[in-house]
């Protein structure tokens, strides 16, 4: 079974937002694309305190219950079966989604007897590489969907770093248009 895990993709990384990612938005379309391509979808939301740490090192973002922590409106987010909301206390960073507090992603996608886990979202060289890495140490097949990925590029080459070092951990890149149906 393959499962689909959406990281990030809420309004405060896409255009307008108070950490936005160089055309988040831009993934959208794509991940819209393939929803139907998977009988398992779940999502990840970073969901930060106001007093959060996290702050320290960026701008204030995804502050739980506002406009910012959303997902972004037009993304399908009916079709999404479960939502892993993660950086929700002032100590944890929360990059990846398997550090979710609201609920165990590992067990949850185990239950569903997933092997494989294609992974989308914001952003390519912070959440999405620390959910990929993860996936893959927990025994999961990764496969990352590139076309439907952007990054944030604090230092030029972040992402491109961040690509190698997934596929140096054996995660596999591919377009959305070769994402097999179930």
């Amino acid at each position: 079974m393959k499962a689909l895990l959406i990281v990030d993709v809420q309004n405060d990384f896409c255009t307008g937002g108070t950490l936005a990612v160089p055309e988040g938005e831009k993934v959208v379309p794509v991940i819209n694309g393939i929803l139907n391509r998977f009988k398992v979808i779940v999502a990840s939301k970073d969901w930060h305190p106001a007093g959060s740490r996290h702050f320290e090192k960026w701008p204030v973002h995804c502050v739980q219950d506002t406009y910012g922590a959303a997902f972004y409106p037009q993304l399908d987010d009916e079709k999404i079966q479960k939502t892993f909301l993660k950086g929700t206390d002032e100590k944890n960073d929360g990059y990846s989604a398997f550090d979710a507090t609201s609920d165990n992603l590992e067990r949850f996608l185990k239950e569903n007897k997933v092997n494989d886990l294609y992974v989308c979202g914001l952003a390519t060289d912070y959440c999405v590489l620390a959910s990929a890495l993860d996936a893959r140490k927990k025994g999961f097949n990764v496969f990352v969907v590139e076309d439907a990925v952007k990054g944030v590029d604090a230092k030029a080459g972040d992402s491109e770093r961040a690509i190698i070092q997934m596929k140096h951990n054996g995660i596999v890149f591919m377009d959305s248009g070769l994402v097999p149906l179930d």
